[in-house]
């Protein structure tokens, strides 16, 4: 078994420019384990499977559920167990800290790692019972199949509803600001908008908005818009604009600094 630091250097020599074959022949490490080590650098525990004891933190698995819905996967690893995977673009920080927390607190046994990509990090954690807490996992696209909450979901979801809108906005929603000119006059007014394929996943999205009281429209078969301004002040005083510290108190027990705010 190769140490962390050895690790760490045959990754330093590919983050450096080298190919794979150049490093595995320097160092005289098979490529298939320096592949693995992209994915998680630690050794993986050696542990007897337990029963699965649900998540730990209901506000955060309900955060961390809208995220999974949006920009989430989960793969397994050859040698048992599954990898949670969360992609959070680079330039949204606090995001990627709010993601990290939220993980976190929902399974605190190991270690949160994210891993580079290009454009975008994958928030990462190896674990025995994804599949159990995310039991939407499943081959091929989430839009292509179908996505439907258990009943212990949809009691978490019911009672941390700004948390689980919280997930799909900040994975694949955004806050933005339109304009328009009246009289001469240019207006501003800021809006929402929920962009996903799955009409499974907006329709979990709609039915909760609906049970807080928020406004919402189907601008296409993929887009919802949120604008009345009424909502729009629901969103922000529960919700905010991505990877802001707004509820994040309640979904990952920590606030983040200024450097996560858009």
């Amino acid at each position: 078994m190769y140490d962390i630091a050895t690790r760490m250097h045959a990754l330093d020599l590919l983050a450096d420019g080298r190919s794979m074959n150049s490093v595995s022949k320097e160092t005289g490490i098979s490529r298939s384990a320096i592949r693995a080590w992209q994915e998680r650098i630690e050794p993986l525990p050696r542990i007897n499977a337990a029963p699965c004891s649900g998540p730990g933190h209901a506000a955060s698995y309900a955060y961390l559920l809208g995220l999974y819905l949006g920009d989430g996967c989960i793969s397994p690893h050859p040698r048992g167990g599954h990898h949670l995977r969360i992609a959070c673009a680079d330039a949204w920080p606090g995001l990627i800290e709010l993601c990290r927390a939220a993980i976190t607190a929902v399974r605190p046994d190991h270690k949160v790692y994210v891993l580079q990509r290009q454009g975008c990090v994958a928030v990462t954690r190896y674990g025995r019972h994804w599949t159990c807490l995310f039991p939407q996992h499943g081959p091929g696209k989430k839009h292509e199949r179908r996505i439907v909450l258990e009943g212990w979901q949809q009691e978490i979801v019911d009672a941390q509803p700004w948390e689980f809108v919280g997930g799909l906005i900040h994975s694949d929603g955004c806050r933005i600001t339109n304009w328009t000119v009246r009289n001469g006059k240019r207006y501003e007014y800021p809006r929402y908008f929920f962009t996903n394929k799955s009409a499974d996943i907006t329709r979990l999205l709609t039915s909760t908005l609906d049970r807080l009281g928020v406004d919402w429209k189907q601008a296409n078969a993929c887009n919802v818009s949120i604008a009345r301004k009424a909502s729009v002040a629901l969103m922000d005083a529960h919700i905010g604009p991505k990877g802001t510290s707004y509820g994040s108190s309640r979904w990952a027990g920590r606030r983040v600094g200024p450097g996560g705010r858009s």
